[in-house]
């Protein structure tokens, strides 16, 4: 019998690359274009969404990939990207704090929101 990775463990897999991908768009906003951290935190949230959302929607949940999946995906973590990135602007925040807090909260609220979106009793909402 072949044993299947739980699907947390594989969220947290493709989730160490989304990190990685996250922080290197995050840093070279900052660093080299000098954009502030809600617009840094966006753009970086958006390169490394749309790798996880085709890993997770392949590799860890194993269902089709659809455009309305993608967009409550892209508007649930948007939110949560821009509202910290937000706060973080207003309250001063180290840039380093704003990335590990996001990379923090985006993987429990992700993996939910993830296993939300993904579920296949949703079908008939998400073709």
């Amino acid at each position: 019998m072949r044993c299947r990775a739980p699907a947390f463990f594989k969220y947290v897999i493709v989730g160490i690359f989304n990190t990685a991908i996250h922080v290197a768009v995050f840093t070279a906003m900052q660093l080299f274009a000098g954009t502030d951290q809600a617009i840094s935190n966006l753009t970086a949230f958006f390169t490394a969404l749309s790798f996880s959302f085709l890993a997770n929607s392949r590799y860890t949940f194993k269902v089709r990939i659809s455009l309305l999946r993608y967009l409550v995906f892209v508007a649930g973590m948007g939110s949560l990207s821009l509202t910290l990135g937000a706060i973080a602007d207003n309250q001063q925040w180290r840039p380093v704090v704003t990335v590990a807090l996001y990379s923090a909260m985006s993987l429990l609220l992700g993996f939910l929101l993830s296993r939300w979106i993904f579920t296949e009793q949703r079908k008939w909402l998400f073709r």
